[in-house]
C-alpha cells in the first residue's frame, strides 16, 4: 500500500490566486512565458530566465540562482504564504462538460523507488538533471506530479463531500480551463484519508510528470545518505502529487506529423500501406478516428481512414496491441524508416489538444507531408502496463487540462 501524509503547503492568499497561478514550466517556452508572466507569477520562480534582458539560457547558473531569490521574495513580499497545519487539498479541473477531482498530498519517495508508484514511461537523464537541481536549489515541490490510483469509493465520498462546500479558489485560465480549490484541515478526515491510502490503495500511476517524480525521489535519497540522524519522518522522504481516481481522467490523443514519404509518391505510400490496412478515402473534412486500430491519415489534402488487418498485432501483448506500437511499427519504421521516436528529426509529434486541424495546417503549409492521427489510449490500458511492468512507447499519452503550478508548494524541511 502506499504512504502519503498531509502538508502545510505555501501558497498564494485568495486575492492574487489568479496573478501567481501559473501553467507549467514545460508548457511554455521562455518567450511564451516572459509574455505571459505579470509581475507575482510564479512563472518568475519556475522561468527564471524571462528575467534577464535579453532571456538567457534555463541552465545558467544565474537562472537558477535568480530561481532562489525569486522563491524568497515571493515568500517575504507575502505573495505565498504557509498553511498553519499540515491539510490536504482537493483540486477541481473543469474541461468543457467534464470536471475531474484530485486529493493534493504527499507521496513517499520509498514507494517510487520501491515500484509503488509506478511509471509508463521512459525518462531522460538530462531532464531529470534539470528538475533535480530545481528541487535542490529550492528545497521545495515548486509544481506537484500528476498521479492516478485505482477507484476507490470512499475517498471520491470524502473528496465529494468536501467538494460541496466553499472552496479557497475558483478561477478560469486562459484557455478556458476551470480550476478550483478547497482545504481539508479536519484531523479527523486528515486522518481517514490518510488510513484509506495505507490501507487500501495498492499503488499510484504517473499520469504526467514522470521527470518531476524521478528527481524527488533522487534529490530524498541524496538527502537521506547525507544525514546521518535520519528517521524516515523528515519532510525530504515525501514529495508533492495531485492524485484523481483513474475513473474520472480521460487521456488525449497524441497524434504524428512526418516531414517526407522517405522517398515515395502517394500512390507509392498507399500502395505499401494496403499490405497492412483497410484505406477508405474519407474526403476533405476532418476525420477522427473512431475505434482502436483504426487511424487518420492526411495526406495531400485527403483524409483516409486506415484501418488495421487482422493478423497485424497480438492482442495478447500489452504493447504491440497499443496503437502507437502498430503505427510505429508497421507505417513509421517499415513504409518512412522512422528507427528511433525520440531521436528522428523528422518526426514530430502533437497533442490532441490542439486539434486535427493543426495536423491539416502543418501539412498543407508544405512544412509536413503526412500526418497520423490515433484513437486514444485508455486509463486501464495505462494501468494494465504498468502494472505489468512495461513501458509505452514515447509520446503516447496526453492529459489535459494541466495541473496549474502555484496553488500549493511542498518544502522539504
Amino acid at each position: 500500500m502506499v504512504r502519503v501524509k498531509p502538508f502545510a503547503a505555501l501558497r498564494p492568499p485568495k486575492e492574487l490566486t489568479t496573478e501567481v497561478a501559473a501553467p507549467p514550466y514545460d508548457v511554455l517556452n521562455s518567450a511564451e512565458a516572459f509574455e505571459m508572466a505579470s509581475e507575482k507569477s510564479l512563472l518568475h520562480i519556475t522561468k527564471p530566465e524571462i528575467d534577464f534582458d535579453p532571456i538567457i539560457s534555463d541552465h545558467d547558473q544565474r537562472v537558477y540562482d535568480k530561481a532562489v531569490e525569486n522563491f524568497a521574495l515571493w515568500q517575504s513580499r507575502g505573495w505565498l504564504v504557509r498553511d498553519p497545519k499540515p491539510c490536504y487539498y482537493v483540486y477541481a479541473q473543469t474541461m468543457g462538460e467534464r470536471t475531474q477531482y484530485g486529493l493534493v498530498l504527499c507521496a513517499h519517495t520509498d514507494d517510487y523507488a520501491s515500484g509503488k508508484i509506478k511509471k509508463h514511461e521512459l525518462t531522460r537523464k538530462d531532464k531529470e538533471d534539470d528538475r533535480m537541481i530545481h528541487v535542490r536549489i529550492q528545497n521545495a515541490n515548486i509544481e506537484p506530479v500528476f498521479f492516478s490510483y485505482k477507484d476507490n469509493s470512499e475517498l471520491e465520498a470524502i473528496v465529494a463531500g468536501v467538494a460541496a462546500g466553499k472552496s479557497e479558489y475558483r478561477f478560469v485560465d486562459e484557455n478556458g480551463f476551470g480550476h478550483e480549490l478547497w482545504i481539508i484541515d479536519d484531523d479527523k478526515l486528515i486522518s481517514r484519508i490518510t488510513e484509506l491510502f495505507t490501507n487500501d490503495v495498492d499503488a499510484f500511476y504517473v499520469a504526467d510528470g514522470h521527470h518531476r517524480t524521478a528527481a524527488a525521489a533522487r534529490v530524498g535519497a541524496e538527502k537521506k545518505a547525507a544525514n546521518p540522524a535520519h528517521d524516515g519522518t523528515e519532510e525530504y522522504n515525501y514529495f508533492m502529487a495531485v492524485c484523481f481516481p483513474e475513473s474520472q481522467l480521460k487521456i488525449i490523443d497524441y497524434n504524428r506529423v512526418v516531414k517526407d514519404l522517405n522517398g515515395l509518391d502517394k500512390e507509392g505510400l498507399l500502395e505499401k500501406l494496403a499490405e497492412d490496412f483497410d484505406i477508405k478515402p474519407e474526403g476533405a473534412e476532418i476525420y477522427h478516428p473512431d475505434s482502436l486500430h483504426t487511424f487518420s491519415m492526411y495526406l495531400d489534402g485527403q483524409w483516409y481512414s486506415l484501418r488495421t488487418k487482422e493478423g497485424r498485432y497480438d492482442d495478447s501483448d500489452p504493447i504491440g496491441v497499443l496503437d502507437v506500437t502498430i503505427l510505429s511499427k508497421l507505417v513509421l519504421d517499415r513504409i518512412l524508416g522512422i528507427k528511433d521516436l525520440r531521436t528522428d528529426k523528422r518526426i514530430d509529434f502533437v497533442g490532441g489538444i490542439r486539434g486535427l486541424g493543426e495536423l491539416k495546417r502543418r501539412v498543407d503549409s508544405g512544412e509536413m507531408a503526412v500526418a497520423f492521427a490515433l484513437y486514444p489510449v485508455s486509463m486501464r490500458q495505462l494501468i494494465n502496463i504498468a502494472d505489468s511492468g512495461n513501458i509505452m512507447p514515447p509520446k503516447t499519452t496526453w492529459f489535459e487540462p494541466k495541473l496549474r503550478s502555484g496553488l500549493a508548494i511542498h518544502t522539504l524541511d
